[in-house]
């Protein structure tokens, strides 16, 4: 019975193993498959897109860089960068209240924000449009700061607040004592416990800031003000797209966002668990 349960054992590791190792050819494949077409040419791709390079030369990246995506890469940091300032500033300073300040309606505030999970941001395409060219923010970077912000205060609140329902109030009762007002207690006390969930929603945020495309497709037109992700598409031509250029375009918008979720996926996971798990 022993040597049985031993091999089971076995083969069912084999199994998991087997399994995790094609699911990673699955993830990793069409990555290294887009990196690797970024050093051909168009002959080259089209003649046999699955061989390796003939010549490792870093002239397609080059001709991306100079073709604008240094301006799309440039935009799409400083979006990213002041949208996940501003969304999970806002978001903790609101979880805060909803969970450490006794507000009159607090169910109603709280029910009323939360809500905003509900609304597709496609249902309100129009009249964002339209309150945006009426105000003079259309096709600017502000449209844009707003538009990331507005949509994913909600969830970051969401999952700030319900981490900071389990901080222990002897916390806020202390630091009363000491003399610390709200925004002492919360800057001083409460933000530094919250370390973990605050990583996630940073790095929840900048994966989507850099990632999102339908409000930066729609909202901006001119070339200093689109994002990566819509700056990619206009290296597309109808009379001849050189695709090994944007395969290298492609893999220079990849590799940050990649090496930073490599990296944070850990703190992503820990976040997510001690906040919502608890």
């Amino acid at each position: 019975m022993v040597s049985r349960t031993g091999f089971l054992g076995v083969i069912a590791r084999v199994f998991l193993w087997v399994f995790l190792l094609g699911l990673a050819v699955v993830v990793v494949y069409p990555l290294l498959w887009m990196l690797l077409n970024g050093f051909k040419t168009n002959a080259q791709l089209f003649g046999n897109p699955f061989a390796l390079p003939v010549d490792w030369s870093f002239e397609n990246y080059r001709k991306a860089w100079n073709r604008g995506v240094s301006d799309y890469l440039t935009t799409s940091v400083l979006v990213t960068v002041t949208s996940t300032i501003a969304t999970v500033f806002i978001s903790a300073w609101a979880a805060y209240g909803l969970t450490r300040v006794k507000l009159p309606f607090n169910g109603f505030v709280t029910g009323t924000i939360l809500g905003g999970l509900m609304l597709s941001p496609s249902v309100a395409l129009v009249p964002l449009v339209k309150m945006f060219q009426s105000m003079g923010l259309y096709n600017s970077f502000w449209a844009l700061l707003i538009l990331y912000t507005a949509f994913r205060v909600p969830f970051t609140t969401f999952l700030i607040r319900a981490y900071m329902l389990d901080l222990p109030r002897e916390v806020d009762e202390a630091a009363e004592m000491d003399g610390c007002g709200r925004w002492k207690a919360f800057w001083h006390v409460i933000l530094p416990m919250c370390k973990p969930i605050i990583t996630s929603t940073v790095l929840l945020h900048i994966l989507f800031a850099w990632n999102e495309y339908l409000f930066a497709m729609i909202f901006t037109s001119g070339s200093g003000v689109q994002t990566l992700p819509v700056g990619l598409m206009s290296l597309m031509s109808k009379h001849g797209t050189e695709f090994p250029v944007v395969f290298a375009a492609m893999t220079i918008a990849a590799v940050p966002v990649m090496l930073l979720f490599f990296f944070g996926q850990r703190y992503i996971v820990k976040g997510m668990a001690d906040g919502i798990g608890k």
